[in-house]
């Protein structure tokens, strides 16, 4: 029993990585990656009719591949589904990333809209 206990949370460790891990702000289900940290007070978050509008800002020492791979292999444990290499959606939204600067100083757009 205690060896099944321990698989099965090793296990949920290996589908959900970024559950003890810090959301972005605006965002209750869109981990930060580590290595990231949030641009304080650069976001907007907007309701409209249509639905809501978020985005929020990320820097860190980090390359665009791994922020890349880093989405790419845990957003779907989340709900969100990759309709294009930089863009996720779920239900009836739409998560964008996007790139400013390189290594050293990378910037993420994290954008979310209606789809």
């Amino acid at each position: 029993m205690r060896a099944w206990v321990v698989a099965f949370a090793l296990g949920v460790g290996c589908v959900f990585p970024a559950m003890a891990q810090e959301f972005l702000s605006g965002f209750a289900d869109v981990p930060l990656m580590p290595g990231l940290v949030m641009v304080e007070d650069a976001g907007i978050v907007f309701d409209s009719p249509a639905g809501r509008i978020v985005e929020s800002y990320a820097t860190g020492d980090v390359d665009r591949g791994s922020v890349e791979s880093f989405y790419r292999n845990t957003l779907p444990a989340f709900g969100w589904t990759m309709r294009e290499p930089h863009r996720f959606v779920r239900e009836e939204e739409a998560l964008s990333l996007d790139f400013f600067g390189g290594p050293g100083g990378l910037t993420v757009r994290f954008t979310l809209a209606p789809d």
